[in-house]
């Protein structure tokens, strides 16, 4: 049985890989605390992909403290050389005690080696001490190292009735201030935001981060990587999304020398992707978008894109944003699911959280089985 101080000592070990969320990208969010008989000697957390990890932090907050301390970290230890050097090889020259650990690393490429180079050591090793807890801080990372793909959440705004927009197309604003301040929070903890050119037509957005509100105001967050979805490269040269701060993707069947006008943007890309039913092939999207490190999500589009994404299965999560009024049964709906025409063939939900947000209500939801 877990004892009730590793709990604690544990949770508050998660709670500093919090203050990460927005800035290690691609890395995972990581805490370390050092407790040496019973006081705290020692605390860190990861800041940003090159910089120290957590537990180098802790250690050097230690400093000579840490010989015979208690390591609690909320994820096993790197046993290779990457951008720094194997935290184990660290922790081992410091002489710590014991190394107790959430969850073990998910890439499947060093998963276990830590563990075992501890214990060579001679260093008592204890894990999976509020594993679930660790995990929901890292899911981008764990998606990518053991599906090969990002972790996709879709943000959606709907009125009570279910409308995402008005028949016209009007949807500014569905939901109030608190609400859309809370998605700016979800496009920070982004690698990416990921949209169809459908909206882009449609609504011309920016889909960057902008208010995060006094919190986080102090926080260097970085821009997501935007992507656009565009078969056939309707998005024009002066749309908003191009005009951004960061990198704007366009995933399109096209080839370059379609593009020169788009291309002749600095910060625009593009990858050319396989078909799927005369679209871009989402999966391969997915896989493309893991290969450059990305580790989240948002996706953020209309019907269409959500509809295909869904279908797919490519959808983690659902954030549903329900503001409290009726636009009626002409208003455009959350997703385009052709082929569900019977009760057999609904899609079943998993409600995870409902919160209220102002006059709004978040809905989290994933998706049964």
């Amino acid at each position: 049985m877990t004892a009730a101080h590793d709990l604690q000592y544990m949770a508050y070990a998660i709670q500093l890989a919090q203050r990460g969320l927005f800035t290690t990208d691609p890395n995972p969010r990581v805490g370390c605390v050092l407790v040496r008989e019973g006081v705290i000697v020692g605390q860190g957390w990861h800041q940003q992909a090159g910089g120290p990890h957590a537990e180098i932090v802790a250690l050097e907050d230690a400093g000579e403290q840490a010989k015979g301390a208690d390591v609690y970290v909320t994820l096993e230890p790197c046993s290779h050389h990457g951008r720094t050097p194997p935290c184990v090889d660290v922790l081992i020259g410091a002489g710590v005690r014991r190394v107790i650990m959430a969850m073990e690393d998910p890439n499947p490429l060093v998963s276990g080696a830590g563990q075992k180079a501890l214990l060579a050591a001679g260093i008592e090793v204890i894990t999976g001490v509020c594993a679930e807890q660790s995990a929901a801080l890292n899911p981008g990372f764990i998606s990518r190292m053991t599906k090969q793909r990002p972790f996709v959440r879709c943000k959606l705004a709907m009125s009570l009735d279910g409308r995402t927009a008005m028949t016209s197309g009007e949807s500014k604003w569905i939901t109030g201030q608190a609400a859309r301040r809370d998605v700016q929070h979800l496009r920070a903890r982004s690698s990416a935001i990921l949209t169809g050119v459908g909206t882009v037509l449609a609504d011309d957005p920016a889909m960057t981060v902008r208010d995060l509100g006094d919190d986080v105001a102090k926080v260097e967050w970085r821009q997501p990587l935007r992507v656009v979805v565009d078969s056939q490269l309707r998005i024009t040269a002066q749309a908003a999304i191009l005009q951004q701060p960061g990198e704007t993707l366009l995933a399109t069947l096209l080839s370059e020398n379609k593009m020169q006008s788009l291309t002749a943007l600095s910060n625009v890309s593009l990858v050319q992707l396989p078909a799927s039913n005369a679209r871009v092939d989402l999966v391969a999207l997915m896989a493309y978008l893991a290969e450059r490190e990305i580790n989240e999500v948002l996706l953020e589009a209309g019907a269409t894109l959500c509809g295909a994404m869904l279908q797919a299965q490519l959808i983690d999560e659902l954030v549903i944003y329900m503001a409290p009024h009726l636009m009626g049964d002409q208003g455009l709906g959350l997703f385009s699911l052709p082929g569900l025409e019977s009760m057999t063939d609904r899609i079943s939900l998993d409600i995870k959280d409902i919160r209220a947000l102002g006059d709004d209500w978040r809905i989290t939801a994933t998706l049964k089985n």
